[in-house]
């Protein structure tokens, strides 16, 4: 029987996952359309009313899945699409897709709205009665092992690897024993731990492609000449890749590594999944990610309620549709950047925690997300979004354990 302290209340979407939040998207389908969303977006609440989108106009099936998938994610309740009207996004087929989810959705183009006023006015008057029609929409009891959570390291420094990273892994181990789903990725700083990773699958014929996973990883980076690894690293005294690999694959915890993601795959069942976020073949469109946020979208995509954020020198980001909670490794950036941050990782260095209660503090902090607690991200307002181009395959047949 579930923990009462531990039960949450969610929003019940048509699917039968249900969302911690009930936000409105308002997105863009190109570029040519972002001011126009912003203008819709600009008098609500930003943690109601949320804009997100798709720059290019160059056709994309990364794009595509990732909207689709983004759109009818359970933290959504509602889309307003905005589209220019020439560009070559499948806007009507997103908007199939969002309808047959359950949700509103409305789709006004620019051109044929009457140009820039014409469309902030029809997009906003519609958010405004739908926004409206969601507040009314009863919750329901959320279990633990109904979540979906993700994890990623940014501005890591020397801390990140000895107390955040080790605590949001300990957190992963409880959320993964009760049955959640739990997402770690940034294939790109792994390179070194494949071989460990490999020991560690829920079945023998991930091993393979955990390694190859790791391997294409250093390979694309190798192409691009360039890897991922700051200055900001090095000053925070990380030497090497390799260094930094170690600190970040001790965010995926202890548990058996069920399966490989590709971005905005859903995990099949409860257990810890490596997303994927590096195109197969020959590098295409420049880095596989261009910044923690938009790792952080692919976490998303994957349906990720919220994200656990390691931070060892200090970021500051959020995001659009899933609260992102800060933990900070390094104490020293604690003190100096509290507002930020949601847990103290750095107390473990100073003796002040074990990683153990550090771990068991991410995770009740994760629960009161669906108890209404907010992160410090969305309480500053917070709602950073980046999708760029990408291309990558679908998951391979067997990337899951039976």
């Amino acid at each position: 029987m579930a923990n009462p302290s531990e039960t949450m209340m969610a929003w019940p979407r048509q699917d039968g996952r249900k969302g911690i939040r009930n936000v409105v998207l308002v997105a863009y389908l190109v570029e040519c359309a972002h001011h126009v969303c912003s203008q819709i977006a600009r008098p609500f609440d930003p943690s109601d009313v949320q804009v997100v989108g798709f720059s290019g106009c160059f056709p994309s099936d990364y794009g595509q899945e990732m909207m689709e998938a983004l759109c009818t994610h359970p933290n959504v309740g509602a889309v307003q699409l905005v589209s220019l009207g020439c560009e070559n996004f499948k806007k009507q087929k997103l908007a199939e897709v969002i309808r047959a989810s359950g949700r509103p959705v409305n789709l006004v183009t620019i051109q044929d709205t009457g140009g820039t006023l014409a469309a902030v006015e029809a997009g906003r008057d519609w958010v405004r009665r739908t926004q409206q029609a969601l507040m009314d929409l009863p919750k329901v009891t959320m279990d633990v092992s109904e979540l979906v959570i993700g994890t990623i390291c940014g501005g890591s420094d020397a801390t990140s690897g000895i107390t955040g990273n080790p605590a949001a892994g300990r957190a992963f181990d409880l959320l993964v024993a009760e049955g959640a789903r739990c997402i770690f990725e940034e294939t790109g700083e792994l390179i070194g731990c494949e071989h460990v990773m490999a020991d560690r699958v829920a079945d023998p014929a991930l091993r393979p492609q955990i390694i190859e996973t790791v391997t294409k990883a250093a390979r694309y980076y190798a192409a691009m000449g360039y890897g991922s690894f700051s200055n900001g690293n090095a000053t925070g005294g990380l030497s090497t890749i390799e260094e930094k690999s170690l600190g970040a694959y001790a965010k995926s915890g202890q548990s058996p590594i069920r399966g490989i993601l590709r971005p905005a795959e859903q995990a099949p069942a409860g257990g810890l999944y490596l997303l994927d976020v590096v195109p197969d073949g020959a590098p295409k469109f420049g880095y596989p990610n261009v910044n923690d946020n938009a790792e952080i979208i692919e976490l998303i995509s994957c349906g990720a309620h919220a994200v656990i954020f390691v931070t060892g020198r200090g970021s500051v980001v959020g995001s659009a549709i899933s609260p992102v909670l800060k933990v900070c490794a390094n104490p020293e950036t604690y003190q100096r950047m509290a507002a930020d941050m949601d847990v103290n990782a750095g107390k473990i260095l100073t003796g002040g925690a074990s990683l153990e209660e550090v771990g068991r503090e991410i995770y009740q902090a994760l629960i009161g997300l669906g108890q209404g607690a907010v992160t410090r991200s969305e309480a500053l307002g917070h709602t950073e979004f980046v999708l760029t181009y990408k291309t990558a395959r679908p998951a391979e047949p067997g990337c899951h354990a039976a």
